[in-house]
């Protein structure tokens, strides 16, 4: 197969057409080759607009819904992104040629081995992979300029928004019973505020489920 020519494709025909605006984004999506991150059982697939299953109720996020949700970020050069549920890393490796500095966290030791490898590989060396629970992110290693959530969340990032620079920006698919919403909340003088950007049909991250109460 031409991944090349796959990757040609998905940027002109799937991606630009649908709010990429981007030229740093669309250089980023055009080099980081998507099928080096994915087991060979995948690669054929790896430009197609669709979640991409990886196991343990871990996927590789459509590119489309992927896209968007950077733009919605607005990452700059300058930027210090914590990349959470980094997966396989593919994620990183696209922020890795747009932002300064990239924290890649992942839960899974399996694809923390593997985003580690490939990164690597790929000599993406503004990237550093570190294991670890999702929810409660990096405290210590923050504050952070973007929060990246590669899923769906059911209840708010709290903990997430607390590591939020001044200025920061942070980044989600919202879920109830009924809709699914990339969002995207700012930081600014120390008050968070939510705007609601648009429909994103997406799995849940492991992690960002709501409790649910038990019922007499």
């Amino acid at each position: 197969m031409d991944f090349q020519a796959a990757r040609k494709a998905m940027v002109d025909s799937q991606l630009r057409p649908n709010k990429l605006t981007s030229e740093r984004m669309e250089s980023a999506l055009r080099e980081i080759p998507r099928e080096k991150f994915l087991p060979k059982s995948l690669r054929e697939v790896a430009y197609v607009d669709e979640d991409l299953p990886l196991g343990n109720d871990r996927f590789l996020m459509e590119p489309m819904v992927f896209c968007r949700m950077i733009g919605l970020a607005d990452v700059q050069d300058t930027d210090m992104v914590l990349d959470v549920g980094c997966g396989v890393g593919y994620s990183s490796a696209v922020l890795g040629l747009m932002a300064n500095t990239i924290i890649a966290l992942e839960s899974d030791e399996e694809l923390a081995k593997t985003a580690t490898e490939t990164l690597a590989d790929l000599e993406i060396g503004n990237v550093a992979v570190v294991e670890g629970g999702l929810p409660a992110g990096l405290p210590k290693q923050g504050p952070f300029d973007v929060i990246m959530l590669n899923g769906a969340t059911e209840v708010e990032p709290t903990q997430l928004l607390e590591q939020l620079a001044d200025g920061g920006r942070l980044v989600c698919v919202l879920a109830d019973e009924n809709t699914r919403e990339a969002s995207i909340y700012r930081k600014i003088s120390g008050k968070i505020s939510l705007t609601r950007a648009f429909d994103a049909q997406i799995p849940l991250l492991p992690g960002f489920e709501m409790t649910k109460s038990f019922v007499f």
